[in-house]
């Protein structure tokens, strides 16, 4: 009994931080309708800067509580700043964008901050002294606890009192709450949301600046707080609901106890139960403990207009022109040499995984954050198959792509009642189970050691292989024409762009969803598995969300609703990452800003931003005239 006390303590102090980051995201989401994915950036900020401040700046500080309660503040007083400047500069700038291409940006800003973070602070971790006045430890039966974390514990109910009094009882307040309903008619009378988005902002980073200076008396500040914790308040902000900071509250308390107790239950499985817990939560209410429906999430202009697939303007010869330059891409590529051969081969089946995404995202608008699961299911089908019953190619592919099968068709009952992020977050639950199931099946799938040596494809089979991507690659590019022009694609893109009305219209929307969305997936999982068999190796990493990331960037670099787009963002990703990884040193900086620019400038993608220059150089052609 005294450990399940200890526990839920420890539950509930953990939910403090979830909630100051989740409260911070969904009062972001809420005002300018921008899901901020470099929200743990201000979180690691906030951590950063105080560390540095109270152990090399003024060490001083550290031995005093108020002035060290001080340098929180200014922590926090930091990531308000920071996100003062990315507003002005880039979500202002993304207000009226769909919510996919707002998500990508703001991954471009965590890129961004996170290098810049690294050359201002360094990469090591940095060790903060304990809160003055609050080191010791109170004792429970046989266990202790420390007083800091009890100090947390009422911190979060005094956080939530707060936002409902600002909100509630102040005209800033007001006017935010009805900014949230309608920005419109909230500047029709008289009232500028510009000022109201840029206080939703600051406020709401100021909070998870807050939350990552107050973890420095539990652990350390270092260059990976912000992915580790950006995942797991996504999560409280889908289960709480988005927009709602009374569900995000609701939620914390929920997932913090889940943490805790699957932290003493399953230590290997912890992030698996906080995923699933989640994933029980939208099957039941798709759209969070207390959110509103999803048609409500795309209120103020953020419903992506209705689009179709487009070539490059090039006239009825543009499709073979586009092949015949591929080919003569693929052909230089391989002339020139062992490094190209295999960036060529990476890009290749990048892009075939990307498309595979492109298909499920262009014609059912279906946003996925855990692809991963089904490329790391062929991956795995088709080593385990190989190393286990010696199985060629052929039929590695197959059992990968069978595996993925099996799976998605029980996966997707579930998606046909999501959408949007709720969706996304779903996916991404998926994804963390495969996951973890790679990471701690170490008997079948080797845990972190992953499964090595495979000779799936001999030396002298590499120029097949090498014609074989390229047929694949081709190959689902013109699948997904086809499929964009045939009955089923017209019939997905109603459904995409109008639900209601195509249900009333007679269209299976249930049916049409689930059936794109298992398409996907064995085309995810056929790239998983070329993947193995080129690299002989696969490992836990497969799944995880970073892959997924990777699929998002490149169709949404090249444009997703561009035919060619997955092609054109997968040659810009493998050429930009392995280039500038091996000249520039923060090259990942550098990346995420021209995602940003990308993103700002043509959210269409490079293929979109082609068109329109095409377009206007047209116009200007035919006024000479």
């Amino acid at each position: 009994m005294t450990f399940s006390v200890v526990q839920l303590l420890g539950g509930l102090s953990y939910a403090t931080t979830l909630f100051l980051m989740a409260s911070g995201l969904t009062l972001i989401f809420g005002v300018t309708r921008i899901v901020n994915f470099a929200h743990g950036s201000f979180f690691m900020l906030g951590a950063l800067f105080t560390a540095h401040w109270v152990t090399d700046w003024f060490p001083a500080w550290g031995g005093s509580a108020p002035l060290y309660l001080i340098a929180i503040l200014l922590g926090a007083a930091c990531a308000g700043l920071a996100s003062a400047i990315a507003e002005f500069l880039l979500l202002r700038r993304m207000s009226g964008a769909p919510e996919l291409y707002q998500l990508v940006a703001t991954f471009g800003l965590s890129l961004a901050m996170h290098d810049a973070m690294q050359w201002g602070f360094g990469p090591d971790e940095v060790f903060a002294p304990r809160f003055p006045g609050l080191k010791g430890s109170v004792q429970i039966g046989d266990e202790f606890f420390p007083v800091y974390q009890l100090a947390m514990i009422a911190l979060g109910p005094l956080v939530w009192l707060g936002l409902h009094v600002l909100l509630r009882r102040s005209l800033f307040g007001q006017r935010l709450r009805a900014a949230t309903q309608d920005r419109d008619m909230l500047a029709a009378l008289g009232v500028n949301p510009k000022p109201l988005m840029l206080g939703a902002v600051v406020l709401g980073c100021a909070l998870a600046g807050l939350g990552g200076a107050l973890q420095l008396p539990r652990e350390p500040a270092h260059l990976q707080m912000d992915m580790n914790v950006i995942v797991e308040t996504f999560v409280v902000v889908v289960t709480g609901g988005l927009g709602s900071i009374g569900g995000a509250f609701v939620a914390a308390l929920l997932i913090g106890l889940v943490h805790a107790f699957g932290t003493a239950w399953f230590p290997q499985a912890t992030l698996v139960v906080v995923f699933l817990t989640m994933a029980v939560v939208l099957v039941f209410r798709p759209q969070g403990l207390k959110g509103g429906p999803a048609a409500s999430l795309e209120h103020g202009g953020n419903r992506e207009p209705a689009q179709k697939f487009r070539g490059l303007g090039l006239g009825r010869g543009s499709t073979l022109l586009i092949t015949l330059a591929f080919a003569l891409l693929a052909a230089l590529a391989w002339s020139g040499g062992a490094y190209w051969q295999a960036l060529a081969a990476d890009g290749l089946i990048l892009m075939i995984f990307g498309i595979s995404l492109q298909s499920m995202m262009a014609l059912g608008g279906l946003v996925s954050f855990g692809h991963a699961a089904f490329f790391a299911l062929g991956a795995y089908g088709a080593a385990l198959s190989h190393s286990l019953w010696g199985a060629t190619l052929p039929v590695a592919l197959a059992v990968g792509c069978g595996a993925a099968l099996a799976v998605a068709s029980v996966f997707g009952a579930a998606v046909v009642r999501s959408s949007g992020v709720y969706l996304a977050m779903l996916s991404l639950a998926l994804a963390q189970v495969v996951w973890a199931g790679a990471t701690q099946w170490v008997g079948l799938t080797g845990g972190d050691n992953g499964l090595i040596g495979l000779r799936l494809v001999s030396d002298d089979g590499r120029p097949v292989f090498y014609l074989l991507l390229v047929a694949l690659a081709l190959a689902a590019v013109f699948a997904l024409r086809y499929l964009g022009r045939s009955v089923m694609g017209a019939a997905l893109q109603a459904v995409r762009d109008a639900p209601l009305r195509a249900a009333a219209s007679g269209l299976s929307v249930g049916w049409l969803k689930y059936r794109v969305f298992v398409e996907s997936a064995v085309l995810a999982s056929l790239a998983g598995g070329l993947f193995a068999a080129h690299k002989g190796a696969v490992f836990p990493s497969l799944a995880a969300v970073s892959t997924s990331v990777d699929a998002l960037l490149e169709v949404l670099l090249g444009g997703v609703h561009q035919l060619w787009g997955a092609v054109v963002g997968s040659v810009v990703l493998t050429y930009l990452g392995a280039e500038l990884g091996r000249e520039v040193t923060y090259w990942r900086g550098l990346l995420g800003v021209f995602i940003m620019l990308i993103m700002v400038a043509s959210p269409s993608g490079l293929l979109g931003l082609l068109s329109r220059f095409s377009h206007r150089r047209q116009r200007v052609i035919e006024g000479k005239r």
